[in-house]
């Protein structure tokens, strides 16, 4: 017998090889029906794996987030058998599930598109009716060679785990190389989706050969996944990437390389107002705005710790041939500290608030790019404070009063905040000093705690230098992605040699570093913020705020261009269509261009010395003095 210590804290003992699903039996059979899987100690097992030796176990049942990743991991097995019944020659790279779904990377020398969806799903649909078992088999890597000495692909990566513990998961006539865990059964396979094909190089490495990646989603119910295929629809419609081509705000080239956006004059304006209304908060709440180089020498970032920690996101260096190794830049933070050690302190000048609109590059790989969401150069909305210690605490909060301002003005408010933590075995991502840790986080933790925030821990996102409260936003399309971050660094002001004077006269005080991005990057911020208003900036951020529209050029152009000359004055950013169109041509466009303010002038708008007004989004018209206009736009334009 063995014992088995239930997530109550109950212990009970059972027969030696019993499954999780069997435990859930001996429970309740209605529990028994929902359970996925289980944690045996902290090792996530399938449901019909047994348990050799006394454990711990929790189940898993079809509701807990981690069964959905263990339902598409197995539909991407599916998805394989499907291919391989279909396309005998087909050869096979990875298939893993992702945040939505899952993948499966094939090759098939006949080609495979969208259009061949249909006939594999129904080849899927088909395996899932066989309920075929999903069995786990130990295999040594004489074995596995010899089963898989067909696929090329798989024999690589064997090489990549043959000193691994090597296990294969079949389902009658297939079978993957895979650690698992599945499901027990095809049959419980019933709702899923191919969703997109692209190309991928094996092993994401552009020097091997390119295969066909398969995307798909799979639910346990229908309509879960009925209501995850309209948020892609939504997002389809609110892709920043279409929007932005439509409503000319920016483009690529690849003549100039990709990742590296241009931005149009429109899009121009978008990002303008968007850094002049945080510089200017910024500078009212005493921070110092500077420029530093795009680039720095090598050694600055030896010294920071990036070159170790961050070495593979950065460009290579560029040898000047006189001894000097140039690069650019990834991060502010090294240059601020610069700034900083550029004069002598004394702990009554702290805190420091350093500031910048700092240009930076990082080496994205190309299948990575997105628009500008995921781009190789972009520009931060960046801060370092020194601060004293006895300040880390009363500047955090200064800090999130900032952030939360800030959000209101743009109107975000779906919003969580995540402490990242550092992972204590992962030396390589993380500088090696345990004490320096622990004071970081014991010191944030303290700080959130005192400011009544209420924040979730995630293990191994910190950054490489210390802990960070993240803001993970709701995006419009049901995604979650980090926003703004506030991090606590002990380690910059040691490596660096930064100190204060202190009050006994004594210049070898250390200054804590809050690193802190209120607004992201532009291009990431200008991104969300298309997706969230679906182009329809409200009118402070809007591109062109009011289009003034002629009935007729010849009778109207006077009194039209006298409208844009007032509102110019004013501040407001209109133009005119005089163009030799009809009016409801205009007006259309107008709409189109989602310009808040359509100003229409014919004949009776001349002589009264009015406009007739027509929102956008709306089919109501009214109309307005210019003093009535301006006083309703000036309420609108306050930010």
């Amino acid at each position: 017998m063995i014992k088995i210590t239930l997530k109550d804290g109950s212990i009970k003992e059972y027969k030696e090889n019993i499954t999780p699903y069997e435990i859930a039996l001996s429970i309740n059979e209605s529990l028994a029906k929902h359970v996925i899987g289980a944690y045996q100690d902290d090792e996530l097992i399938e449901a019909n794996r047994e348990i050799k030796v006394s454990s711990k176990i929790e189940l898993v049942k079809d509701t807990d987030p981690v069964a959905i990743e263990i339902l598409r991991h197995s539909t991407a097995h599916v998805l394989a058998q499907a291919i391989k019944r279909l396309y005998p020659n087909a050869l096979f790279g990875t298939g893993p599930n992702v945040e939505e779904g899952f993948y499966y990377d094939i090759f098939i020398s006949e080609g495979f598109s969208a259009e061949d969806f249909l006939k594999v799903e129904k080849e899927m649909e088909k395996i899932a009716k066989e309920a075929l078992p999903i069995v786990r088999e130990e295999v040594t890597y004489k074995k596995a060679k010899e089963l898989f000495k067909d696929d090329k692909f798989k024999l690589e990566i064997l090489e990549d785990h043959k000193d691994s513990n090597l296990t294969i998961y079949r389902q009658n006539e297939f079978y993957d190389l895979c650690k698992g865990p599945h499901l027990v059964n095809t049959s419980l396979i019933k709702h899923f989706k191919l969703l997109n094909v692209a190309g991928a190089y094996f092993k994401s490495d552009a020097k091997n050969q390119m295969l066909q990646r398969i995307y798909g989603t799979a639910f346990f119910t229908k309509k879960d996944l009925d209501d995850y295929l309209k948020i892609l629809l939504e997002r389809k419609e609110r892709d920043h990437r279409k929007i932005g081509k439509e409503l000319d705000l920016f483009f690529t080239s690849k003549e100039v390389g990709q990742g590296l956006p241009f931005w149009l004059p429109k899009g121009s304006t978008v990002r303008r107002v968007i850094e002049r209304y945080i510089v200017d908060k910024e500078i009212s709440l005493g921070y110092l705005h500077v420029y530093t180089p795009i680039l720095a020498n090598v050694d600055l970032y030896k010294k920071s710790g990036h070159w170790d920690h961050y070495h593979d996101s950065m460009f290579p260096p560029m040898d000047l041939g006189d001894g000097e190794m140039l690069v650019l830049r990834p991060m502010n933070c090294p240059h601020h500290m610069e700034i900083y050690k550029n004069s002598i302190h004394s702990y009554k000048e702290l805190p420091i608030r350093i500031a910048e609109l700092g240009m930076m590059h990082r080496y994205e790989k190309s299948g990575a790019l997105s628009g500008l969401q995921r781009v190789r150069e972009m520009t931060l909305n960046d801060a370092h404070v020194f601060v004293r210690f006895d300040q880390i605490e009363e500047e955090f909060k200064r800090t999130l009063d900032l952030l939360t301002s800030v959000y209101e003005d743009f109107e975000i408010k779906d919003y969580s905040f995540r402490l990242s933590l550092r992972d204590k075995n992962n030396k390589e991502k993380y500088f090696d000093d345990d004490k320096l840790w622990e004071k970081a986080e014991s010191e944030l933790r303290k700080v959130l705690t005192n400011y009544g925030l209420s924040f979730f821990e995630a293990v191994g996102e910190a950054a490489f230098y210390g802990p960070k409260l993240d803001v993970q936003v709701k995006t419009a399309t049901v995604m979650s992605e980090t926003l703004s971050t506030i991090q606590l660094d002990f380690l910059l002001p040691e490596r660096f040699d930064l100190t204060y004077v202190g009050e006994d006269g004594k210049n070898i005080y250390r200054p804590v570093v809050i690193h802190r991005g209120i607004v992201s990057t532009m291009e990431r911020f200008v991104a969300y913020l298309i997706e969230e208003y679906k182009g329809a900036f409200p009118f402070w951020l809007a591109p062109v705020q009011l289009k003034v529209l002629l009935v007729n050029n010849e009778f109207h152009k006077a009194y039209g261009e006298s409208v844009i000359e007032l509102l110019k004055e004013n501040g407001f950013r209109a133009e005119l269509d005089d163009r030799e169109e009809k009016l409801g041509y205009k007006i259309r466009e107008s709409q189109t261009l989602k310009i808040p303010y359509s100003l229409i002038i014919g004949d009776n708008e001349v002589t009264s010395k009015t406009v007739n007004i027509r929102l956008y989004g709306n089919q109501n018209q009214y109309s307005l003095s210019l003093d009535d206009l301006l006083a309703e736009i000036k309420k609108l334009n306050k930010k």
